[in-house]
């Protein structure tokens, strides 16, 4: 287990890389502005899934496996980009409201189903980024002491605190743009430029993506 220093570091160091500029932050924004908080909520759980996985894969030791194939990495940096294209496409296409009918976000509607897709979506561009994997390969193990006993489960727990520091940032940003967005929402023509800017957005962010390098 590791110390509580080393938490409060490790939480503080999460905290601070979960506010800067990548493809998660973004999604959670873009998705938040154009269905609600608790859509930019339901993405930001299955965000957090997927660094469960990508925890357990670097605890387990299969995140070094993968990193050692090149194959593997260009497969799934292909399937994100793909996934991505995918997005955009359904953005460009998305349905406006009428602007009098738009009190709330309309485009994706707040039951089970829906909620339960947006953050299966979250979750699937966690695990199609293999840069989140290469990371936490090369970041968690710095905050783990073979001294203190086995590295596995010190891994585990410190997967668990960014997660943690994850949630409370993504979150925060779900909530504050979600309010933005149901000003957006009011206006059809808003909600047109919102679609398109969130479609060139998830373009942009799948030509990243293909292009990334081991």
């Amino acid at each position: 287990m590791p110390t509580p220093e080393t938490l409060i570091a490790f939480f503080g160091v999460a905290v601070l890389l979960a506010f800067s500029p990548g493809p998660d932050n973004v999604f959670v924004l873009l998705q938040s502005i154009r269905h609600g908080a608790r859509a930019g909520l339901a993405v930001v759980l299955g965000l957090c899934a997927g660094l469960v996985v990508h925890t357990a894969a670097v605890a387990l030791g299969l995140a070094a496996v993968f990193a050692s194939s090149p194959l593997a990495f260009t497969v799934l940096k292909y399937c994100g980009a793909a996934y991505l294209t995918y997005l955009a496409w359904q953005a460009w296409r998305a349905p406006v409201t009428q602007a009098d009918a738009a009190s709330r976000p309309a485009a994706v509607p707040h039951d089970g189903r829906a909620l339960r897709r947006l953050g299966a979506r979250g979750m699937l561009m966690s695990l199609t980024n293999p840069k989140v994997l290469m990371f936490f390969l090369a970041f968690l193990p710095q905050f783990a002491d073979p001294a203190r006993g086995s590295l596995a489960p010190q891994i585990m727990v410190l997967g668990a605190v960014f997660m943690l520091a994850a949630f409370l940032v993504f979150g925060a940003m779900a909530c504050f743009s979600g309010a933005f967005g149901r000003l957006l929402q009011k206006s059809a023509h808003g909600q047109r430029w919102l679609n398109r800017l969130t479609a060139l957005v998830f373009v942009g962010l799948a030509v990243r993506l293909a292009s990334l390098q081991r």
